[in-house]
């Protein structure tokens, strides 16, 4: 199984990780068919693994002894296990599963652009539409204009973003991760 270019990916060498090879303690696991499966996108399920801090959240991530991740995850043909992006960041647009990572990898690619983040927004007519939040380097200008144009070059057009909102930062935890559920809860949240 080949997978696309995404731009930044979490890849893992099984060799260089706790574990040897997807199967012995790492699986992918097709949520639709709830089985084991090498079809893609799938569930990432690992063994021994918890969440720390919160017993009940780890109860839920738990079947069969497999914790659920809730990363979805390709396997490619050389063994690499690439986390893909996380099933609740997927954007759902007109039956089109669009990954975010995929999107912000895309943005990146852009010389002005600093950080990106791309969220699903409600809308009327496909469900979902990606939204991209974006922080521009220090000397740079751009335009919406301008990034839709980009973005309509390096991605299918249902993964264009339908707006672009620039901010002087983008929402992060202590540890610099970005919050998008502050994003996803639009301009009252970012002011």
């Amino acid at each position: 199984m080949e997978a696309s270019e995404i731009g930044e990916a979490n890849v893992v060498k099984p060799a260089e990780n706790t574990f040897s090879s997807p199967s012995e303690n790492a699986c992918l696991y097709d949520r639709q068919l709830n089985m084991e499966t090498p079809l893609s996108p799938l569930d990432f399920a690992r063994r021994a693994c918890r969440l720390y801090g919160d017993p009940e959240a780890t109860a839920a991530s738990i079947r069969d002894g497999w914790f659920h991740s809730a990363d979805a995850a390709v396997v490619h043909p050389d063994g690499y296990i690439e986390i893909r992006d996380r099933w609740k960041d997927v954007i759902i647009s007109g039956g089109e599963n669009i990954s975010s990572v995929e999107v912000e990898g895309s943005l990146l690619r852009h010389p002005a652009i600093q950080e990106s983040a791309v969220v699903g927004m409600p809308h009327e007519k496909w469900g979902e539409t990606p939204h991209a939040f974006i922080v521009l380097k220090p000397w740079a200008e751009t335009t919406p204009e301008i990034l839709r144009q980009f973005c309509r070059d390096h991605l299918a057009h249902f993964k264009v973003p339908h707006e672009f909102q620039f901010l002087t930062e983008l929402p992060k935890t202590a540890t610099g991760k970005i919050q998008k559920y502050i994003l996803r809860g639009g301009k009252a949240n970012l002011e």
